[in-house]
């Protein structure tokens, strides 16, 4: 959070924000007893958040699981040129796992995330966010919204990075729940507005996942290592119709039970592709 022109990681009790003492990565390096004795002891002078920011650190990363749901692998069918990589890898015993954003390139609670401008097919994805330890144990979790673009990952697979990674690509927010105090299955809402009309909504829930969220976090640190701790999205089970695209304008809430609420307005970002 901002507040009186710093930059702090608090604890909220209700609506009082105690100081943490640390950042997110400090108490992600910490053993699980000693990070959540750290989290339960904050007290002392009580702040008031100007603004609250996305809960990661800049330097951290975000990392993200596809094909988890049933949904999103019929959706990527749908929108490919060839849909039976989609096949493959939800029924695979290795998921697939990629790079989603720096700490600095994540959209907080009342931010913007960004629609390519080169891209004519944009949706936001719904997506359970674990926040791993040092050792790749489940911190936390935090609503997320892994904006994608659709025309651009159909067209070629080996485009994904780029149908994921750009500005704003990726919302965070609006707080980490430890995850001592909230257990799955989680209900996920998607609500999308457009002038003030209701453009899109959906639901689904965690229970829906094809893959245990531990054997995510498995994967992915199998060849990495992430000693400031890590946000992993784990997929969505929400995949708006082929006639709908995410436009400027738009506000996105991401909504999962027991965890937050995350509004996003959305812009444009990037250049328009050159005419030939």
């Amino acid at each position: 959070m901002e507040s009186a022109g710093r930059i702090l990681w608090t604890v909220r009790r209700d609506d009082e924000y105690s100081p943490l003492g640390s950042t997110l990565s400090e108490l992600l390096r910490l053993p699980a007893h000693e990070a959540r004795d750290r989290v339960e002891r904050a007290r002392g002078a009580l702040v008031r958040p100007d603004r609250v920011l996305a809960p990661i650190d800049p330097p951290q990363e975000v990392w993200a699981a596809g094909v988890t749901y049933a949904r999103s692998r019929d959706g990527r069918i749908e929108e490919a040129t060839d849909g039976t990589p989609y096949d493959r890898v939800y029924e695979a015993e290795r998921p697939e796992l990629f790079f989603k954003a720096t700490g600095t390139r994540v959209a907080g609670p009342g931010e913007d995330v960004g629609v390519r401008a080169d891209s004519a097919w944009n949706v936001p994805e719904p997506e359970l966010g674990l926040v791993l330890d040092a050792t790749g144990a489940v911190f936390g979790y935090v609503a997320g919204n892994d904006a994608s673009s659709r025309s651009i990952e159909g067209e070629n697979l080996l485009y994904l990075p780029q149908a994921k990674v750009y500005t704003a690509a990726c919302g965070l927010g609006p707080e980490i729940v430890p995850a001592w105090l909230a257990e799955p299955p989680f209900a996920i809402a998607l609500e999308i507005r457009r002038d003030d009309a209701l453009a899109f909504q959906g639901s689904t829930s965690t229970d829906r996942l094809a893959r245990r969220l531990g054997d995510l976090a498995d994967w992915l640190f199998r060849g990495l290592d992430f000693p400031d701790g890590v946000v992993l999205l784990t997929g969505t089970g929400i995949v708006p119709d082929a006639d709908f695209t995410l436009l400027p304008g738009d506000q996105v809430a991401v909504d999962i039970a027991g965890i937050g609420r995350l509004v996003n307005g959305v812009k444009q970002v990037g250049r328009p592709a050159r005419r030939a």
